[in-house]
């Protein structure tokens, strides 16, 4: 039953549509929308309106729901040091499963398709158990089943290595593994779908007023990414972005276009300066106070947070009139307490006052490509921010984001407000 051009299929593109009576789409669906055997039927029926339309499609699937956590369960049950390359046999499994139970029910349905683990297609990485990058993918097999018709339907999250062990490619990996499918066929459009209807201006459980943002560009939503949003992992944006692949988040639940994370290759003059706010409730700040101010300071400070393996994100240098200096930074709050360590015995060896912490702060950032050609953007957040009487901790700024760090419980205030200020609540044209 075809969907017609309006249909199931209609958000793709004009462009798309007009220069292609078939367009070449690569899909992916993550644990929730492949949750059970009744959501498998609704995902094969998704697809099976797209073959109807005339596109051929390539699926991507990760696990059912729960399935990993209960193979990395069943693992810890036998050692609690399980080896790397085991653990990658193991958990690959899931997608097994539902990458043979997809192609029943589409087979089931009258559509031939047909199953690859990431090894039978031959997704090529390197030897990094449980975190191994792509280095290559062989498209022949793919693009013989296309020409005769079939839906091709692919194992996320994994690959092989030369030797050819399995391997996996870490978090996020079948967002990863659909990008670099659609970046090695050429794809049309890469959709991702997932449990929300697309990229929001802000969390809507935070603003009742989030807008869904029609489209957004990759250094947008990689900002976004990397500030807190959780839509997307930043290594599929990252590679959508280098090979110029359009990405589509779009919900599995409901119908409806998405949005749309492409280039910003399009001068909109009534684009909104911001896109989005993100936010990060998982921050911890610490300072150390009265470290001799003399070169490489600050390497004998943060060297050995970045050797402990500690990410630092942002960081501010104070210059004391006793030639001392402060140095103040953020960590993930799971690292609040060794990064903590680490610094105690750094500080003796540098001769630094002390170390003091806090783990009671928030990160807020305001993202918008908009910033390159609007002055007063800063200005317009830290009074919005000083109006709701909220202090300012620390100021990062990058071309296309400004971030503050903030007291926490405040954190849900400051969101309202900002998302207010930027007249981010008035629904898109």
């Amino acid at each position: 039953m075809g969907a017609g051009k309006a249909g199931v299929a209609g958000f793709l593109d004009d462009k798309i549509r007009k220069e292609n009576n078939m367009a070449l789409i690569v899909q992916k669906y993550g644990g929730t929308s492949v949750g059970t055997v009744e959501r498998i039927q609704n995902v094969a029926n998704r697809i099976e309106r797209f073959r109807d339309e005339g596109h051929d499609v390539v699926v991507v699937v990760s696990a059912m729901s729960g399935e990993t956590n209960r193979l990395i369960g069943l693992a810890n049950e036998v050692t609690e040091n399980p080896s790397a390359r085991e653990m990658d046999v193991l958990v690959t499994t899931g997608e097994q499963v539902t990458i043979a139970l997809l192609c029943m029910t589409l087979e089931k349905d009258g559509y031939d398709a047909r199953s690859y683990t990431g090894g039978q297609v031959r997704i090529l990485t390197d030897d990094s158990h449980g975190k191994a990058r792509i280095q290559e993918i062989d498209d022949k097999k793919m693009r013989e089943d296309l020409s005769k018709g079939r839906v091709v339907v692919v194992a996320g999250f994994q690959g092989v290595n030369e030797n050819g062990d399995i391997t996996t490619l870490g978090r996020g990996g079948s967002d990863t593994t659909g990008v670099a499918l659609a970046a090695a066929l050429g794809a049309d459009e890469c959709q991702i779908y997932t449990d929300v209807d697309g990229v929001y201006t802000t969390d809507p459980r935070v603003v009742d007023g989030a807008q869904r943002l029609e489209r957004i560009t990759f250094e947008e939503m990689l900002e976004m990414a990397s500030l807190g949003s959780k839509i997307l992992q930043i290594r599929s944006v990252e590679f959508a972005g280098k090979y110029n692949v359009p990405l589509r988040v779009l919900s599995s639940f409901g119908e409806g276009p998405g949005t749309l994370i492409s280039v910003d290759d399009e001068v909109d003059m009534e684009k909104p300066v911001i896109s989005g706010i993100a936010f990060n409730r998982d921050e911890a700040k610490i300072t150390v106070r009265g470290v001799p101010d003399i070169p490489g300071a600050a390497y004998k400070i943060l060297g050995p947070v970045g050797e402990a393996n500690i990410e630092v994100d942002m960081i501010v240098q104070n210059i004391s009139e006793d030639n001392s200096t402060d140095f103040t930074f953020t960590v993930h709050r799971n690292e609040f307490i060794k990064t903590q360590e680490v610094l105690k015995i750094v500080a003796a060896e540098v001769g630094a006052k002390e170390v003091v912490g806090d783990d009671g702060i928030a990160k807020i950032s305001i993202v918008g490509v908009g910033m390159r050609s609007h002055a007063g953007v800063a200005g317009q957040m830290f009074k919005t921010l000083a109006d709701e009487s909220i202090n300012i901790q620390m100021i990062s700024t990058s071309e296309i984001k400004i971030s503050v760090v903030i007291e926490e419980k405040y954190l849900e205030l400051a969101v309202r407000a900002l998302h207010s200020s930027f007249n981010l609540d008035k629904e898109e044209n």
